[in-house]
């Protein structure tokens, strides 16, 4: 991401080679928080027009920047109230190893996040499961059955401080 000042002295931003500006980042910014909002509202809150905002967020969609709307549910009322986050060591980093334990974990539902770490592990899971029973339960019949994977040390966090979707823009 390159910031950068034009001839008019508008801040804007060049996201690979796609230029926003302003009015993009505060439509961004409000669609991060609600993004069900009706377009009429959304345009009064950036300060445009309701066409000129459609076709912004159009735009936008296109571009790729914004790639999808969807409604963040509450963990605990679908009984899902336990995350942990586990750490991977894999057996091998040979290229079948590494795409065995990746087409294993992305058909695994309570997996919400995978990264793929530099450093001490090899994989940085994002657990969701109801309790410290099911995570036991899902460890043993799925996590530890997939092949490759040397060891698991699972980590169970006491509070959550802060979660966000939003990106700092």
């Amino acid at each position: 991401m390159v910031y950068y000042f034009n001839n008019n002295l508008n801040f804007s931003i060049l996201c690979l080679g796609i230029n926003v500006d302003k009015t993009d980042i505060r439509i961004l910014r409000v669609l991060q928080e609600e993004g069900k909002l009706q377009n009429n509202e959304l345009a009064i809150r950036v300060g445009l027009s309701a066409s000129p905002c459609l076709r912004r967020v159009k735009q936008l969609e296109d571009d790729g920047i914004i790639q999808r709307y969807v409604a963040l549910i509450e963990p605990l009322k679908v009984n899902l109230g336990l995350t942990v986050f586990a750490r991977i060591w894999l057996k091998g980093q040979d290229e079948k190893t590494v795409d065995q334990f990746v087409d294993a974990v992305k058909n695994l539902p309570e997996v919400v996040e995978c990264q793929l770490m530099s450093g001490d592990c090899d994989f940085f899971l994002r657990i969701v499961v109801a309790d410290l029973d099911a995570y036991r339960k899902f460890q043993i019949q799925h996590l530890n059955k997939i092949s490759g994977i040397q060891n698991v040390k699972t980590e169970i966090p006491l509070q959550k401080i802060k979660h966000t979707t939003a990106l700092p823009l």
